[in-house]
């Protein structure tokens, strides 16, 4: 990629090979600045044919809730090559990708336990600081969080991991859970049993054997549901990795499978691209809900809906959240929403879901594991070693981040022919599903985080 910089009259110099606009005629102050057929916010002075467009100079349009129509708009989606891909069928119908033991804690206080039984049996543990002085709606967050983790289909086999006077404890856990294999998911409580660290290896040990006999077996991709993730977006996410992943979703949900988009504050901006692709008006009135009360939830902390483009975004070229969502919902492709999840809920319709949940990555890539998707595409133009308790394939909109960590990035989208670059991704996503690693998992990054909204005791 060429360096090219330019200075505008602002005195303000840039290097556009990391994806800055120039703008390609006149624009008269308090005119509409328009990328992707929509404006992305307002000229706050005159700006020059040819002359840098950015912070100095633009600003957002973003502000109150709105109200909306209902202007349906739908693209039928033909598959064009259908595919199988080797998995593990679980009892209930559901594929797995993985076949992985798991330690999920009920609480922090026995993180340092899930770790050690982690180093001594090569199971996966997932620690994070919650499960103990939490209250009401936000207790539930974190327990059907946990829950779609302890019932994810990538798991062979999960530990349960308590210590017995916390409020999230094992019996409230199975009460959320539901039916549960017993050999599948076992429970110990540290505080009831003598050496947890020799009880845990049993119990691991227990469900290794379980998980031995799986076999991978050609399974349709109709069967998968795969995650849509931005991070550290430039100015070319939109243009290359995220308008890349949504060839890839317009083909998955063709096939008749599952894609699912969250980070609702950066569809802010972006949502009638969205609205009109509702299959119904009961899908419409969610997705507007879901906008709207993410606003008001800004608006309960006093704090602006606009005020999302991280430094590094606006490094790379990101201006407003209009042009930030606007690029990021490139990632739904075409296909028709067909439902609206609340944070927590697992996608059970196949097609383009819309899941409830904040833009931060690690909460993001969480919530989409916690809904039972199977792998994430994470498109990024920073560049993160980031990975969650699934597959998390970090495509790079830029060549420059995908030279200079080969060992974060799976995949780069950068590219004039787009549909190639889908088809080479596609068959990088088979190859995943098949058992090859992603980067995240070559790494051993793998962690978990819970959107927190409530009272600590």
């Amino acid at each position: 990629m060429d360096t090219v910089r330019i200075s505008s009259k602002d005195n303000v110099c840039v290097d556009l090979s990391n994806g800055h606009k120039i703008a390609v005629c006149d624009i008269q102050t308090g005119k509409d600045i328009v990328k992707y057929g929509f404006s992305i916010g307002i000229a706050t002075k005159d700006i020059s044919e040819g002359e840098l467009v950015h912070s100095h100079n633009m600003k957002t349009k973003l502000g109150d809730i709105l109200s909306y129509e209902y202007s349906p708009e739908l693209t039928p989606l033909t598959s064009k090559k259908p595919f199988t891909v080797n998995a593990y069928i679980r009892e209930n119908g559901d594929i797995g990708i993985r076949n992985d033991i798991w330690i999920i804690p009920t609480v922090g206080c026995v993180n340092s336990a899930a770790k050690a039984l982690s180093e001594k049996t090569g199971a996966i543990s997932f620690s994070h600081p919650y499960g103990c002085s939490q209250l009401g709606d936000d207790m539930r967050i974190t327990q059907l969080i946990l829950k779609g983790l302890i019932k994810h289909p990538n798991a062979g086999g999960v530990l349960v991991l308590g210590l017995g006077c916390e409020n999230n404890n094992i019996d409230e856990m199975k009460k959320i859970l539901g039916k549960i294999n017993d050999d599948r998911v076992k429970f110990l409580s540290v505080q009831s049993c003598g050496n947890e660290i020799e009880e845990g290896i049993k119990l691991i040990e227990e469900l290794k054997r379980n998980a031995a006999n799986d076999t991978r077996v050609a399974v349709d991709a109709s069967k998968l549901k795969i995650g849509l993730k931005c991070g550290g977006s430039d100015g070319f996410s939109g243009i290359t990795a995220n308008a890349v992943v949504g060839l890839v979703t317009d083909e998955i949900c063709a096939m008749g499978g599952t894609a699912v988009l969250t980070e609702v504050p950066e569809m802010f901006g972006a949502e009638t691209v969205l609205f009109d692709r509702c299959v119904s008006r009961e899908v419409f009135d969610k997705s507007v809900k879901l906008i709207n009360d993410f606003k008001q939830y800004f608006k309960n902390h006093g704090q602006p809906v606009s005020e999302n483009p991280s430094p590094g975004n606006k490094e790379g070229g990101i201006t407003t959240l209009e042009e930030k969502s606007l690029g990021c919902v490139q990632k739904g492709g075409t296909a028709p929403v067909v439902d609206v999840l609340d944070y927590g809920e697992a996608a059970v319709k196949p097609g383009l879901n819309l899941l409830n949940g904040p833009g931060n990555d690690i909460v993001s890539v969480t919530n989409l594991a916690a809904c039972g998707c199977h792998l994430v595409l994470f498109t990024t133009g920073r560049g993160t070693p980031l990975g969650g308790a699934v597959p998390t394939v970090k495509i790079a909109s830029n060549d420059m981040i995908a030279s200079n960590k080969p060992h974060w990035i799976d995949f780069s989208a950068f590219g004039s022919d787009k549909n190639q670059k889908a088809e080479e991704l596609l068959k990088l996503i088979q190859r995943i599903c098949d058992g090859e690693p992603a980067k995240n998992e070559t790494l051993g990054n793998r962690e978990i985080a819970i959107f927190k909204d409530g009272v600590t005791l």
